[in-house]
Parts: structure tokens; sequence; C-alpha cells
């Protein structure tokens, strides 16, 4: 088994665009159900060592949470009174899942009702209406989940470099990405929003402050392949010329980022020190043109 596994993005992509949409539907539960969190931190998802989970989510007296496993391929729900429901991960329309994780939560009588159209992706069809994307390879999603496994675990070491407000490592179900985001502590110019399916003022409040990001995309139809990926906002003057490493890095002006192929990592001959080396410089691009206090935000040793 490789510890970087293989993701060709075009022999997964419809079961990645189906799973996408799954995860939507748990990440839009955690998100009605959860108090508010600066930058929506609420809402996201985290890595597990056998696949993502929501964490422990409030309704009323009682918590649960759900469980994507993509070892044994299943759904999982499981409440703080020990009650459990479960489903299978298979090929299924998003509007049959979405009806079945719907029952399993009235069942444990934790009824929930979330916004049914999806976001950030072009085509919002509503899940109890999508029959469109229903594939599921389960060899492709465990493929995906073992890169996330990595690239948790490299994004983890990076994060404990820095002192300063910094965002836990999480997955956004909207786009489908692993991420985590410093901040400088300096307020951000008003974002101009336009994000597909995306209301602007979340937008604005997610970029309420100076940051710099760092990230990790399985790919889609601009960019047909897994990559790593850096930004900062605002991007100070310079940013797009600064240098980047290791050497596949490169600034890529239509997305307004760093990117670095997922397999340049993968088939480097230390893929945590390659990744690191692009976590930290696209960092170090962003702080210093910016002029961030580094040495009060960044942890000595």
């Amino acid at each position: 088994m490789d510890t970087w596994p293989a993701l060709p993005y075009p022999d997964w992509n419809e079961t990645f665009e189906t799973l996408r949409l799954w995860l939507q539907i748990a990440g839009k539960v955690r998100l009605v159900q959860s108090p508010w969190i600066n930058h929506q931190w609420h809402v996201t998802l985290y890595v597990t060592s056998r696949g993502l989970t929501t964490s422990p989510i409030p309704h009323g007296v009682r918590t649960f949470q759900i469980d994507f496993d993509f070892i044994d391929h299943e759904l999982r729900i499981d409440a703080s009174d020990g009650q459990r429901r479960a489903l299978r991960l298979e090929p299924q329309s998003v509007s049959r899942f979405y009806r079945r994780v719907m029952a399993m939560l009235e069942e444990l009588e934790l009824p929930v009702k979330i916004n049914r159209k999806p976001n950030e992706v072009p085509e919002a069809i509503p899940f109890d209406e999508d029959e469109r994307h229903k594939s599921y390879d389960a060899e492709a999603a465990a493929r995906f989940w073992r890169a996330l496994v990595q690239v948790d675990r490299v994004f983890k070491q990076f994060r404990s470099r820095f002192s300063g407000k910094c965002s836990p490592v999480h997955f956004f179900w909207g786009a489908g990405d692993l991420a985590v985001t410093r901040f400088s502590g300096r307020r951000a110019p008003v974002h101009p929003g336009g994000l597909p399916n995306m209301p602007d003022p979340l937008v604005r409040e997610a970029y309420s402050h100076e940051c710099s990001s760092v990230g990790f995309w399985p790919g889609g139809d601009q960019a047909p392949y897994p990559f790593f990926f850096a930004y900062a906002y605002p991007a100070p003057a310079g940013f797009a010329e600064a240098p980047a490493r290791p050497a596949a890095a490169r600034f890529e002006q239509q997305l307004g980022e760093f990117l670095l192929p997922y397999d340049a990592v993968r088939e480097s001959a230390d893929p945590d020190a390659a990744l690191l080396e692009f976590a930290q410089s696209t960092y170090e691009a962003a702080a210093n043109l910016a002029a961030w206090d580094r040495k009060a935000l960044e942890r000595a040793g």
C-alpha cells in the first residue's frame, strides 16, 4: 500500500463529485446545529484514522457525530446515549443518500432541517432532487482518504510552528479541500465575494482578517489533477513573483494562488519535507511582504 497513493483525477472525478455532495449534507447538519465560530470553523470536517468526521454536534442535551468510514465504507451516526445508525457507502444518488441520512436522524430522535442547496458548485441541484450524481468507487474513495491522512499529518506539523491565531487543520466540504490558515492579527479589506453558490456575507466573514493559507485539493474541471495550493488575503504587492519551493511550485495567475502538484510531492525522495517546504516558503512570502510581526507570531524551536 502506497503511503502517498496515486490520485488520477480523471479516473475518479465522478466519485469525488458525488462524495463531495454527500459530505456537504453531513457538513450542513453540523452547520445548523453548532454555535457559530469565527471564519466558519464550526462547519468543517476532520480527518480520522478511518475517514472523516463532523466531531460531536449538539442537539439539546445530547450530542451526536457523523462519521464517514472509508475502510468499512459506512456512514455512521453515533449519539451520546449509545444509539447508532449506519448505512453502506455504495453507488447511490445524492437524493437517496439525503433521504436515508435524514431518516436515520429522525429514528435517533435527532431531527435536523438543512438548506438542501449545495454550495460552491456551478450547478446547485437540491440534494433531494439530485439523481445525476450517484457514483462511488470504494477503492478510489479509500485512496483519497489515505492521501488526506498524510496531508493532515504534515499540515499539523506545519501548524505547530505558529503561536499566533491559526485554524485547525480541517476539511471544507464546500470545495472539498483540506486546509490550515494562519492570521497576522490585523483586519483585512472587505472581500469582493463572488464565489459560486456561496453568500457574499459568509465569504466576507471568512476573510475578515489578514491571512496566509495552505491546502490540498483533489482536482476539478479547471485543474484536473490533485494539487497543493497557497494564497494570502489580501495578497501583498509582489506576492505572485515571490520565490516558492520546491522547484515544481509555481504561481497560477488565473487562480491567484501558488500551486504544487500532488504528484511532485508523493514522487519526491522526502514527501514530508517537500510539502513543508512549500507551506513554509509561501507563508514566508506572504508574511515578509505584508510585514507580519513574525517574531511575535512564530514559535521558537
